[in-house]
Parts: C-alpha cells; structure tokens; sequence
C-alpha cells in the first residue's frame, strides 16, 4: 500500500478533490478491474471514455478517481490532470517503486522482428545463467510463467505492475517489444532501458500515424529513455532517428556495411538455418540458428549486438542462438505426417510477407501455396500491395480473411486483388479461412509447401462478432488426421 499523496507527489495534477492520505493497492484504466483501494484512471480511448464508467469504478471500490474533465463524484477522491496517459505511467510508475531503476529493461522497437529478437535475447541470457522476464505479443513471462497477452505493449499500469513482479521474483533483466502505439500512449512513459534496440520501419500503421514520418517520430521516441542504442544501420531511418536521439551511446549492426559496430560476414542461408560470422572491434566468432531467412540474420545480428553491449561474450551468445527455436508462429514448421511441409508466420505487413515468402522461397523444392489476408480496421493502402509482393513470391495463392475486426472481409479481400491481378499469379478467393486452410491441404503435393501467413501464434479470429477461437495448427492437424 502507499498513500495518495505520495504518489501524487511525482504526478502533475491540475486539482484534488477529497482526501490525499488514502491508501492505494492499485490502479487501472480499465473499470472491471477495480478493487478496493485502486486509482480508477478515466482515459478516452479510440472506442469508448473512461469518464462513462466512474460510477461503476466507485462501487467496485475505487479510492481515487483520475479524470481530465469536471466531475461529480461521491465516495472516492478525484485527481484532475490535463493528460490522463501520461498520470498514469506516473502515477504506475510510483505506486510501484520505479522497478525500471532494479532490473535491466531491454526495449525492442520497429515494424518487423520485435518478437524473434526478443526471445532470442531471452536465450541467450538463460542460457548465461541470468534470469529475466519478456513482455511481448505472444506473451507475458515472469518467474517462468507464461500467460497470454492482449496486445504487443501493456498499459502504463500494468507494464510498471509486470516490472515489478519480476523484480521481486528475482529476475535481472526484462527484455520488452515497444510498439509505437504504446510509445504515442504514454505506456512505457517513466521507465528507464538499459538497451533500447531499432529493428526497422516499413509501411504498416499509417492509420493511425498518418504519415511514415510520424510513425518514425513515434518509434524515436523510445530512445530517449536508454541508456545504450542499438541501430540497424541497413534500415533508411535508423540513422535519421540515431541523429535526433539525445542516448550518447549509439551502437550499430548491419549486413551490408562492414564499418557497423557489428557487423555480420559470409551469411549461409538454407533449409537448416543461418549461419554467418559475427564481426565486432574484439574479434570475430561464428553464429548459427535454427532460424530461417536473411530477415532473421538480421533479428539474431540485432540479439547478438544488444547482448555483446551488455557484457555478453561471443561464447555465450553462440549457445544461446543455437538452442532458440525462435518465437511461435514466427516461420514455424508444423510437425505433420505429409509429403508436403505446413508453415505459419505472422507476416501480415507488405514487408513481412516479402520476407517469408522470400525465404521460403530460398529453399523451396515444390511450390509454395500461400494462404493469406489482410487485417479489418487497419491501413487499407497496404492491401494490393500485399496481394502483388503474395503472387510475385508464390505458386498459387488463396486469398481469405485475417482478421477483419468491424469490417467485411469480402470487402477486404477485393481491396487486395488489384495487386494479386498485377503479379499474374493463378489465385482464388475463399472467404472462410478455414475452408482456404482446407483447399490448401487439398491441392498441395509432394515437396510443396503451404504457408499460412497473417495470423503466426494467435489462436483467435477477430470479427465483428467479437473474438472467436481459430488455431491454424489445431485445424491443419486435425484435417490432416482425417
């Protein structure tokens, strides 16, 4: 427990109405989990205000009640301030004693490889001995126990509640995908990155960024908190976001520029994995994974420069990298009984897809059939662009829903066929993705190769019903079983 006036006094508030001397347990933006002695924090969402559910915040015990507008509440405390995101990464950040200031938080950031990188880091720091604790799109992990999470970067509440169970576990590092989302909200707002790492930015999120400029202004943002930068010196807006950022120790890695801080030589790339040598000031050492792709030389260059920053050896990098499998649903192989070979990714960018469909077609044998979509509610003008980079890449191409959120996905589907009919590729269309799964697996032979791309690790479809469950791998297995 600590008193509201302690917390207060690291927060900028415009007015406190009631009592300072309060005991708080908790808080949250979110009125359903409200407790007796939580700060119900009132934020106004893209869908909904928080101002709507005060009432239900009180009578579910709500000490303190954090608003932007004038209010009438009886039983609680009330906090104005002028942005509401911004107090509660504050106030978070108090209630639960900075714990950014007791373990080493590793950030990752950019549009692609945030996932791969972070679990690889995760191995090579198990497998030096340390502990530590991963927040990311799959999951949450602290004290090793994995739960699911709901999106790429918590909220400011709960991102400074997972720092803080994973300091009092014991754990010694955090390594955290950064979203731009989470860094325009003010979610990773008072946290202090030992290492803030910059994968790249390609075209994704330009409806709510507006702009690619925004949306690297965005992600520039996260390296304003760290205390070392690690830049992917091949990406055209690492060194424009590395010029503006006031971080004095900026380290680089590249596969193309020798003159990086590490920089990776004689890559081999095959069905088995990767292999190159890993260069840097000190020497260099041979790396391999079981990985696949140039896309993911350049996650395991990022985790291996970020490592090497922090005081990892050459040794203990290799281990950690050979043991990774890498993250679920990011070019994962099904373990099925067939002539052909299943894949899922998560590819649902036009980079994305361009980067899986270009490794498997590195070693393919047969021919690829893809399977894929876009996501509803998203950046439309990625959408036939997808669909070109899809048939440019692919033997055959069924095109299906992905997530089609509040949308048609019939309307989604025709929005991507301009850039499929431009590539020239033989394709169909199947509004059910089950039913693409299952045509797929029908036409797919000896040495082929089907790729599901979109959905990767999620076990769920997003319609506008609601969430459903829908796992590729339980579906594929159990067809292929029949």
């Amino acid at each position: 427990m600590v008193k509201l006036k302690e917390i207060l006094k690291e927060t900028k508030f415009i007015s406190l109405i009631g009592r300072d001397d309060i005991d708080i347990s908790d808080i949250t933006c979110n009125s359903r989990d409200v407790s007796d002695g939580s700060i119900f924090v009132c934020i106004k969402g893209f869908k909904t205000d928080g101002h709507k559910y005060i009432d239900d915040a009180v009578m579910r015990g709500a000490s303190c009640i954090v608003v932007t507008e004038d209010v009438q509440v009886s039983g609680a405390s009330v906090v104005k301030v002028n942005d509401a995101r911004r107090a509660m990464a504050e106030m978070a950040a108090s209630l639960y004693g900075h714990p950014s200031r007791e373990i080493k938080v590793i950030g990752i950031t950019g549009t692609n490889g945030k996932t791969t990188t972070s679990h690889l880091i995760k191995s090579i720091i198990e497998m030096s001995g340390g502990k530590i604790g991963l927040i990311g799109t799959n999951s949450i992990i602290i004290d090793g126990k994995e739960t699911a999470s709901e999106r790429t970067t918590p909220e400011s509440c709960l991102f400074q509640k997972y720092l803080r169970q994973m300091v009092d576990s014991g754990a010694k590092y955090c390594i955290t995908e950064v979203s731009s989302h989470s860094l325009e909200l003010n979610r990773v707002d008072c946290t202090h990155f030992a290492a803030a790492v910059f994968t790249n930015l390609t075209h994704e999120h330009l409806d709510l960024h507006g702009s690619m400029e925004n949306y690297a202004a965005a992600k520039a943002k996260l390296f304003e908190m760290c205390d070392v930068a690690v830049m992917n010196a091949d990406d055209d807006y690492s060194m424009d976001i590395a010029s503006k950022t006031s971080c004095k120790q900026v380290y680089t890695y590249s596969c193309n520029n020798n003159k990086a801080h590490y920089f990776a030589s004689d890559i081999k790339l095959s069905e088995k994995g990767i292999i190159y040598n890993f260069n840097h000031k000190n020497g260099s050492s041979p790396l391999k994974s079981h990985i696949h792709g140039m896309f993911n030389v350049y996650n395991s260059l990022a985790a291996a420069a970020t490592c090497s920053v922090l005081g990892f050896s050459d040794e203990e990098i290799a281990k950690g990298l050979i043991i990774s499998k890498g993250a679920k649903g990011r070019a994962e192989f099904l373990h099925i009984n067939a002539p052909f070979s299943v894949m899922i990714d998560y590819a649902h960018t036009p980079d994305g897809l361009y980067n899986i469909l270009k490794t498997v077609k590195e070693f393919a044998v047969g021919r690829i059939i893809t399977v894929f979509g876009a996501p509803g509610d998203r950046d439309r003008s990625k959408r036939p662009e997808m669909g070109e980079i899809a048939g440019n890449y692919s033997s055959f191409c069924i095109i299906t829903s992905d997530n089609p959120a509040s949308e048609k996905a019939e309307d989604i589907i025709e929005e991507i066929k301009p850039g499929m009919l431009r590539s020239g590729c033989e394709f169909k269309t199947i509004v059910d993705r089950k039913e693409a799964i299952h045509f797929a697996l029908d036409m797919a032979k000896e040495k082929d190769i089907v790729l599901l791309a979109g959905k990767g690790h999620e076990n769920y479809q997003i319609t506008s019903e609601g969430k459903i469950h829908f796992s590729e791998e339980e579906i594929v297995k159990e067809y292929l079983s029949r």
